[in-house]
């Protein structure tokens, strides 16, 4: 496997790795959140970066194409960016929900306080 052929994959692997690290390395929700979307952004590349072939057509039969790309990876992604979106959206109403009753959107922070109300009972 070549670095010029495949550099689709390479990509999706950087941002696989790097939203990951960000989800498991940062307290701050947010910055979770943002991890998340990066991460989310590599299974659509993973997704759609097989799914178009040099010199292919749309699917439309004629006696001129031979090759054809397959349109489904297209279609499914477009679904999952609106369900990535949409839980995009939940995840920051919640965070503003933690930063309301916490005064905080720092894991550690919030874990802390948690520990301190339990201590207190």
């Amino acid at each position: 496997m070549s670095f010029p052929g495949h550099y689709t994959y390479w990509v999706t692997i950087f941002l696989m790795i790097a939203g990951l690290y960000i989800v498991i390395a940062r307290g701050n929700l947010v910055k979770k959140l943002i991890g998340l979307g990066i991460f989310q952004t590599s299974v659509y590349l993973l997704y759609i970066a097989p799914g178009k072939l040099i010199g292919g057509t749309a699917p439309i039969l004629a006696a001129s194409f031979h090759t054809y790309s397959n349109p489904l990876p297209h279609v499914l992604i477009l679904t999952a960016i609106v369900v990535g979106v949409a839980t995009l959206a939940l995840g920051l109403a919640i965070v503003v929900r933690i930063r309301e009753a916490y005064d905080t959107i720092e894991e550690d922070e919030i874990l802390e306080k948690d520990r301190a109300e339990e201590a207190e009972e």
